[in-house]
């Protein structure tokens, strides 16, 4: 890592720009990406790549159930705009920054919540298991743990 990127957070409320704050930063690049994809194949009905229609995994069936919408708009959607906020709040400039440390937490806590909520919808309500899907429940999960690690590690 470049000396820029990594040092001079050492003024109040700031911190080093650590390995795993750009880590966090690409992973919510990568939910902006697959959300934006099954936005994309919500909206025009692709079919979505890599993802059979037959057998437990059927992204058509999961993004398509009445469980594929919240307080009337597409799951994929609220992901989409989830991702888009919270890659700023840890763009890298704003990473170093202390002050947003609990807001970084709660929105993770909240998304893995409401993950666990599509995955049991996955498991238990529709019986089918899409693969993309479960790509962002992943990548949700790792971020949140990633917070963890950080608020827990990084505070002082």
């Amino acid at each position: 890592m470049s000396e820029s990127l990594v040092d001079k957070g050492n003024s109040a409320g700031e911190r080093d720009l650590s390995p795993l704050s750009i880590a966090i930063f690409v992973l919510s690049i990568v939910g902006i990406l697959v959300s934006a994809y099954l936005t994309y194949a919500h909206f025009t009905e692709a079919t979505v790549l890599a993802c059979p229609e037959t057998g437990i995994i059927n992204c058509a069936k999961v993004t398509t159930s009445a469980q594929s919408h919240f307080l009337g708009m597409p799951v994929s959607v609220l992901g989409l705009a989830f991702y888009i906020v919270f890659a700023g709040v840890n763009f890298p400039t704003l990473a170093r920054s202390r002050n947003l440390d609990i807001l970084r937490f709660v929105m993770s806590a909240g998304s893995v919540l409401f993950i666990l909520w599509l995955i049991y919808a996955e498991l238990v309500l529709i019986n089918n298991i899409c693969l993309w899907c479960s790509v962002v429940h992943l990548v949700t999960l790792v971020i949140f743990f990633a917070n963890v690690y950080r608020f827990t590690t990084e505070r002082n």
